[in-house]
């Protein structure tokens, strides 16, 4: 091989591990990335994790906001979830409650957690939850259908633009992770 070569194919070389870095770089910043990008752009709305405490709000009677419930399943759940009323107009500042239910479909015993999500994104700092089966793993026995309450409120701070909220769950099977503690 000609010295030639030699300069050409380590320049080409030192060139691919630069890209790979700056891949592997963009790759590691893409999830702050997305991060940033969901709070200024309100997708993509994250619910805290842990029930609030019940406070007394001034109802809104004079301001309806209809709240949809969809479910959904990860595709390793062998699992029934639904909600049991698709959705509710509610007044913000009164407090509802609303049911889940999930079914073991396998003779095994499953440990499963749902994810929550909330539609519009900024919404989802008025809509606070004081009881949710979201905030822990339900463990279901072979066989075993649940019913599920969530009890939530929106606060009557929220913009008056708001007039429909999606609150979405996916379940997901944690079975084989959970086992393993």
């Amino acid at each position: 091989m000609s010295e030639e070569n030699k300069q050409k194919n380590s320049k080409l070389v030192t060139k691919l591990v630069v890209v790979v870095l700056a891949m592997f770089g963009f790759g590691y910043a893409l999830v702050p990335l997305y991060d940033v990008l969901c709070d200024i752009t309100g997708l993509n709305g994250k619910i805290e994790g842990v029930a609030v405490q019940e406070q007394s709000y001034v109802v809104d009677k004079s301001r309806e906001v209809t709240v949809e419930f969809m479910t959904s399943l990860n595709e390793s759940a062998p699992m029934v979830f639904r909600a049991e009323m698709n959705k509710i107009k509610v007044h913000p500042g009164e407090y509802y409650t609303v049911n889940f239910y999930a079914e073991n479909k396998t003779d095994k015993v499953m440990v499963a957690q749902a994810i929550p999500s909330i539609s519009p994104g900024l919404a989802a700092q008025y809509f606070k939850k004081t009881e949710c089966f979201c905030f822990t793993e339900q463990t279901f026995k072979p066989r075993e259908g649940r019913t599920m309450p969530v009890r939530f409120v929106i606060d009557p701070k929220m913009p008056q633009e708001y007039k429909l909220i999606t609150l979405a769950y996916t379940f997901f099977d944690n079975t084989e992770r959970s086992l393993k503690k």
